[in-house]
């Protein structure tokens, strides 16, 4: 297998280094090696809390703020302990299960512990 990345355009792994950039000799397409770097980590998923802690499935954390629960009358109270998050794209970045049910939550809501 070769060090060298596919091809971001057509995919196909028929590709090499030309000075600063990747070159795929199928299609054509150039783009800078320092960008598959950056690609890479987007495709990880990097999720913050509130503090700015890189947070990760199975982290513990607390709430900050109260927070009412859309299309209910439960509220989720300021210092509530969370474990075991899991991430996931979208709007709401964690998903977690807590006694009063499962709920979708922004990361800005959070702090890990």
């Amino acid at each position: 297998m070769s060090a060298t990345p596919a091809c971001p355009q057509c995919t196909l792994e028929n590709t090499y280094p030309d000075g600063i950039n990747y070159v795929c000799a199928d299609c054509g397409y150039e783009w800078p090696m320092n960008e598959t770097a950056a690609t890479e980590e987007e495709d990880g998923l990097v999720i913050k809390d509130a503090n700015g802690n890189v947070l990760k499935d199975g982290d513990s954390v607390v709430l900050i703020k109260d927070l009412k629960v859309k299309g209910s009358s439960t509220t989720l109270k300021q210092g509530t302990k969370v474990k075991s998050i899991r991430l996931v794209g979208g709007d709401h970045g964690v998903d977690c299960k807590m006694d009063a049910g499962n709920f979708m939550l922004k990361a800005e809501f959070l702090r890990k512990v």
